[in-house]
């Protein structure tokens, strides 16, 4: 099977920011790092103390470190990582906004860029002209935009204001022209940054629904964002960054793995309440040692199993608990095929047994729709809602298939007790 053509190639990309210590030390630093370095080549003895005084001045903040990746025609790439990791400024390297410090970026194909929505826009000019400008710029002739303005102008969902200034746009309204214009200029590669929070629940759902439409035509998708359900649900890969430096590369359920692993044990170091409690890496996820589950079955199958709508599910757990917990709960979610939450219980803990194991069992009926769930389990020591410190995270051990077509019975992915009648 031929390899798809090579969208995004980057090669060693690194990204070093100077911090001058004085807006005037912008202007006199490099005159004096000239003159250091003309005295350096003649050997001169006030070339040392020079470079001292000059980096009292002078900082420099690598954002970035030996980035490398390679993306072909189609390929979806999820990259998370805390603020400050440098993920922003990768998506701008590879869109061309700002030059890399070092290695290179080469990049085939149109590419449209939700990064700053709304932040090329002329604020004296209208909308309208706004639309014509920006797609100009994304590579688009004027007869395509003329072909497309009205499905632009829908899509952004802004009404008479269309021919209004941008100066009297809310920054909703402006990030949702913007978006509009970038999603319907076909492109090669979407580069996505934090964008799909634009706009109120219904404008998100239509702007997701959009990038899907996108997705399905082959297009290469670079995304990045704190939701870690959206990277399950558009990414075929993803990798983490720390620090301006990628620590791990794979699929996004193992990198979500990792991401949160580092975040929850990192969280326990900082606790007061269970200082010497250390997360390590468990069966199907991460957990203390005395906190975790060490055996489970669904139906006395140790992995998966189908089923007929509404049939009886039993999960069968074995929880290994320590005694110093102040209240031990189980939380238990079925997730869909895309790692959304569906539903869920938080559950008390029994004690432990002389064998440090409690045993739990839950049952539910398989009132689903037709489709493959999974089970994640997090085991959290939680004294109140508010007060909750997560001890292990345990995702993909278990699941279930519901194999009949449900969709005469209930829309949506599980009915809900209703009532009809005439109205009273």
């Amino acid at each position: 099977m031929e390899t798809p053509a090579v969208a995004i190639e980057a090669r060693g990309i690194g990204k070093t920011y100077r911090l001058w210590a004085t807006p005037a030390s912008r202007l006199w630093v490099p005159m004096l790092q000239r003159l250091e370095r003309m005295l350096r080549r003649w050997m001169h003895p006030l070339a040392q103390p020079l470079q001292a005084h000059i980096d009292r001045f002078l900082a420099y903040h690598v954002a970035l470190h030996d980035v490398q990746f390679t993306l072909h025609r189609g390929d979806a790439l999820g990259i998370i990582g805390l603020n400050g990791s440098g993920k922003s400024t990768l998506l701008q390297i590879v869109a061309g906004v700002i030059e890399p410090t070092q290695g290179e970026v080469r990049v085939h194909g149109r590419i449209a860029a939700l990064l700053e929505l709304g932040s090329g826009f002329n604020l004296e000019m209208t909308g309208r002209e706004n639309v014509f400008i920006n797609a100009a710029i994304l590579g688009m002739s004027r007869a395509q935009i003329a072909e497309r303005l009205e499905d632009i102008i829908a899509f952004a969902d802004i009404g008479a204001h269309i021919d209004q200034p941008v100066k009297t746009y809310s920054s909703g309204m402006m990030m949702r022209l913007a978006f509009a214009v970038q999603v319907h200029v076909d492109p090669d590669i979407l580069i996505v940054d934090e964008a799909l929070a634009v706009g109120d629940a219904r404008f998100q759902a239509k702007a997701m629904t959009r990038i899907e439409e996108i997705l399905a035509r082959g297009t290469t998708l670079l995304f990045v964002g704190h939701d870690l359900n959206a990277v399950k649900a558009f990414c075929d890969r993803a990798m983490i960054l720390e620090r301006g430096q990628v620590i791990q590369e794979g699929t996004p359920e193992d990198v979500i793995t990792e991401y949160l692993y580092r975040i929850h044990a990192d969280a326990l170091k900082q606790s007061r309440e269970h200082e010497g409690t250390r997360l390590d890496r468990v069966d199907h996820g991460y957990g203390a040692t005395d906190a975790c589950i060490v055996k489970a079955a669904i139906n006395d199958a140790p992995r998966h199993v189908s089923l007929r709508y509404d049939a009886p599910v039993r999960v069968d757990l074995q929880i290994r608990l320590t005694a110093d917990l102040q209240a031990p709960y189980l939380i238990f979610d079925i997730m869909d095929g895309k790692g959304l939450q569906l539903s869920g219980r938080r559950i008390s803990l029994p004690p432990a047994q002389a064998d440090g194991i409690s045993p739990l069992t839950i049952r539910f009926p398989a009132r689903l729709q037709k489709g493959i769930y999974r089970l994640r389990f997090r085991i959290v020591d939680a004294p109140s809602i508010e007060h909750t410190t997560i001890l292990s995270r345990q995702e993909g051990w278990l699941s279930f298939e519901v194999v009949d077509d449900s969709r005469d019975r209930f829309t949506g992915l599980f009915p809900l007790p209703m009532e009809t009648g005439p109205a009273a």
